[in-house]
């Protein structure tokens, strides 16, 4: 190889590699860069709030579920023979760490697998609630 190879070859790895800064790749075990699990979980936040959104008085559960798939978390209460379902959907963020937690969740409320209504107010209307 020539010595105006050898600069040329030399110039070109020098340019590459500058255009490199800056690039950082974050990998976990499955090989999923952390910014698409974190965009993973807003597509999923904000199409749960979509859907709770459009969500009337009286839909049937299992609907829901069907359009909504598997709750964060489930809650079963028996009051005087009327069954009380809360079903819990990742809506929002309070703390970036990975975790899922209840306060970052909807709870949407059904007596005897009819909707009877969303969020923290729909709660109260179980009677062991209050």
């Amino acid at each position: 190889m020539t010595r105006t190879n050898k600069l040329a070859l030399a110039a070109a790895v020098v340019a590459a590699s500058l255009s490199l800064q800056g690039c950082i790749v974050v990998a976990d075990g499955d090989g999923v860069r952390e910014w698409d699990n974190l965009a993973q979980h807003e597509r999923v936040e904000r199409d749960n709030r979509r859907v709770i959104a459009s969500l009337t008085e009286g839909d049937a559960l299992a609907s829901i579920q069907a359009e909504l798939g598997t709750p964060n978390f489930s809650e079963l209460v028996v009051d005087n023979g009327t069954r009380y379902r809360v079903l819990y959907y990742r809506t929002h963020r309070v703390t970036a760490d990975g975790e899922t937690t209840k306060d970052e969740c909807t709870p949407l409320v059904f007596r005897d697998d009819q909707l009877i209504g969303t969020g923290e107010l729909a709660l109260r209307q179980i009677p062991l609630a209050n």
